[in-house]
């Protein structure tokens, strides 16, 4: 699974060397939508979330771990952050997730958990790294 852990690498150097000092991280988001220090504040929820979710699959399996990304956002206060903290803690965050898929048990890449809020839906840990790197790239692309 090195090349998952590649696709995420390459994702955030992609975004650390080429976007991210264009962004207006001051900017007002619409009634119900994040602003930009926003939307990296989710990623960085993800983030830990989603590390929590592939530590535990090390030895553990079929266990519920589920956030409410709204209320997240919502407490931790991002769009009055400073720029710099955010980005900072996005990028170690993401940098610390790389590290562990680089070096994931071979052997644990189809262990199963839920993340889903409702019925149980168990997905493996290659499921979940592949969609965690679509779902920040999604985010990243949104910014303004």
């Amino acid at each position: 699974m090195d090349n998952i852990a590649r696709q995420l690498d390459n994702a955030i150097n992609e975004f650390l060397n080429n976007k991210w000092g264009y962004m207006d991280w001051e900017n007002t988001a619409l009634p119900g939508k994040w602003n930009n220090k926003e939307i990296m504040g989710h990623l960085i929820d993800s983030a830990q979330i989603n590390l929590q979710r592939f530590i535990r699959c090390t030895y553990e399996e079929n266990f519920k771990l589920i956030y409410h990304q709204e209320e997240w956002v919502k407490a931790q206060h991002y769009a009055e952050a400073g720029t710099e903290e955010v980005l900072t803690l996005w990028e170690l965050f993401n940098r610390h997730i790389v590290h562990v898929l680089a070096n994931y048990p071979a052997d644990r890449w189809q262990i199963t958990c839920d993340n889903n809020r409702g019925e149980p839906v168990y997905n493996t840990v290659e499921f979940i790294a592949s969609d965690y790197i679509a779902h920040m790239v999604h985010h990243l692309n949104q910014l303004k």
